[in-house]
């Protein structure tokens, strides 16, 4: 067994990629039923009785293990959120958007793990050094929140950061089928995790539009969208190819993150385009969750 399974206690090294607000106790409890490790996304979430809700109505639906990502420098509830995750009997968190040298003698102190979300190699290094149990690294492929700073795609990032770390490496971006499982394990790292893949099952949340947003992103489809200090990796959609193709429109100016949570909830994507990695061109078709595993692993 692996040093990640040994930390996941899934059957398989696939994790759920926690996406914004996006919660769904079904969406959960059918990727650990279907092997994987199901995630919730707390990185927002400051509201201890619903987050002890959402782990009471997993239970209900599986007793196999599942997560919870915590982002580091935006949740003053982190401390009292690993509380309730540890009392409840979780064992394994991920980390994202901060230092871990904040957070992980906290998630140590209750006897739990963690895996940090890296983007480049130097953060990478630096996770491990401060007592991250693994990394999640994260290619410029990935959907999500990114950095400003030039990054490198999976194919280069992995085999990098696996040489230079004793802890297990997870790989995050561009990962949709079988194929790309396989690719990370030969690139070093000991497992994945799927997001745009995921948010586009038959059990995800994510609103229809949102879905067919992923089916039918082209390739090259997808942009960074400047927000201040980082960037966040979105599906074109017309309306903001309008604005993509006008020099006078600064595109930092036109779209808050204040807006993203109730605009992917809703599928308003005028007010903030959908979310989603490279990956989206390659998705033609809404599957559930266990066939996307089975086929991954296959």
């Amino acid at each position: 067994m692996s040093e990640l399974l040994k930390i996941l206690g899934s059957e398989y090294p696939i994790i759920q990629g926690p996406i914004g607000e996006l919660n769904s106790p079904d969406m959960v409890a059918s990727v650990c039923e279907a092997g994987g490790f199901g995630m919730l996304a707390l990185g927002f979430t400051q509201d201890l009785e619903a987050i002890k809700k959402l782990i009471a109505d997993i239970r209900q639906l599986t007793d196999k293990p599942f997560g919870a990502n915590l982002m580091i420098a935006m949740n003053p509830a982190n401390d009292q959120i690993l509380e309730v995750l540890a009392e409840a009997g979780v064992k394994t968190v991920t980390t994202s958007a901060g230092s871990p040298k904040k957070i992980y003698p906290k998630i140590h102190e209750l006897g739990m793990k963690g895996l940090h979300v890296a983007l480049d190699f130097s953060f990478a290094l630096k996770a491990a050094d401060a007592g991250a149990d693994g990394l999640i690294v994260s290619g410029c492929e990935s959907g999500g929140l990114r950095t400003t700073s030039p990054e490198s795609s999976n194919m280069v990032l992995i085999p990098m950061v696996c040489d230079h770390v004793q802890v297990p490496v997870t790989a995050a971006g561009g990962i949709a089928d079988s194929r790309g499982y396989r690719a990370a394990l030969a690139l070093g790292a000991q497992g994945v995790q799927l997001g745009t893949r995921f948010l586009s099952s038959m059990e995800s949340p994510a609103t229809r539009g949102w879905k067919e947003a992923i089916l039918n992103c082209p390739d090259g489809g997808t942009t960074l969208l400047p927000l201040g200090g980082m960037n966040v990796r979105i599906i074109i959609n017309p309306r903001l190819a309008e604005k993509m193709s006008d020099s006078s429109v600064d595109l930092s100016q036109e779209y808050s993150m204040m807006n993203m949570g109730a605009a992917w909830r809703s599928g308003d994507f005028d007010v903030f385009p959908a979310g989603g990695g490279q990956v989206s061109a390659s998705i033609t078709e809404i599957k559930s969750v266990r066939d996307i595993i089975e086929e991954m692993v296959s």
